[in-house]
């Protein structure tokens, strides 16, 4: 399938790593220049882009001045996502405290970077954002409250925005992660094993699979790869009346009969 993407920009905010990456490299193999922004750029950019840039999505003015920085882009997707660091089942192990960097990372820094390039945007009246979200976000995990309550409130926002963003030809989406081998979910399997006594520890692959065998109805992870399959299709026409959804890829992890 063509989706006549080539030669269109688009800004992927957490493109130095994991599912981001792959998204960059998803657009460029559709001949697409693509801008990473991140804050970790140790992985180098993604041969093909055209720049990546170090930045914090959490302050305004460094998402604006990237923003700036481009110009014009037609599809911007944010693919940030940090955890608290903590196994936080039940809630109270964790600190209010522990709350604030996780919110101003995954959902105020979604909202920076939704405000720094929706004027763009709408001078042009066509484009798209999409945003990563996560499972967790739909069935109250307990296995990170401040996680899965940031997701879950990035949800919402993303169907604000597409009802405000609708009479300006622009669709915004949200994609939504199960278990996906990346950094995020070794973390939480090192935050979970801290909570248990030394005889009961396993490894990451025992716990990862699991974990895989009791919520993926498929039995299997799902791969970086996948999602930049999706994010490309959603900003293609293919994908024109298209708005305002959280697409699952999980593996059957969130089913609402």
């Amino acid at each position: 399938m063509d989706l006549y993407l080539q030669g269109q920009s688009v800004a992927v905010i957490g493109a130095g790593n994991g599912i981001g990456r792959a998204i960059a490299m998803g657009f460029v193999a559709e001949g697409c220049e693509v801008f990473g922004f991140d804050r970790d750029v140790k992985a180098g950019a993604v041969p093909g882009m055209k720049a990546l840039v170090t930045g914090d999505v959490s302050k305004l003015d460094e998402v604006r001045a990237f923003a700036d920085q481009i110009g014009e882009a037609d599809h911007v997707i944010f693919c940030v996502g940090i955890g608290s660091g903590k196994f936080g089942f039940p809630f109270w192990n964790l600190d209010p405290t522990d709350w604030m960097r996780v919110l101003e990372i995954n959902l105020v820094g979604a909202v920076n970077v939704a405000h720094a390039f929706a004027p763009k945007l709408i001078t042009r009246n066509k484009g798209s954002m999409l945003f990563l979200v996560s499972v967790a976000g739909q069935i109250g995990s307990q296995t990170d409250p401040p996680y899965s309550a940031s997701k879950a409130a990035l949800i919402n926002f993303t169907q604000c925005a597409a009802k405000d963003l609708a009479p300006y030809g622009i669709r915004v989406n949200a994609l939504s992660p199960g278990m996906v081998k990346t950094e995020l979910n070794q973390s939480i399997w090192a935050a979970s094993q801290k909570m248990l006594p030394e005889e009961q520890q396993v490894s990451f692959d025992e716990w990862a699979a699991g974990k895989i065998k009791k919520v993926s109805h498929l039995g299997r992870w799902q791969m970086p790869e996948e999602f930049a399959s999706m994010a490309t299709f959603l900003a293609s026409d293919h994908a024109k009346n298209i708005t305002g959804q959280t697409l699952n890829i999980d593996g059957g992890q969130v089913m609402h009969s």
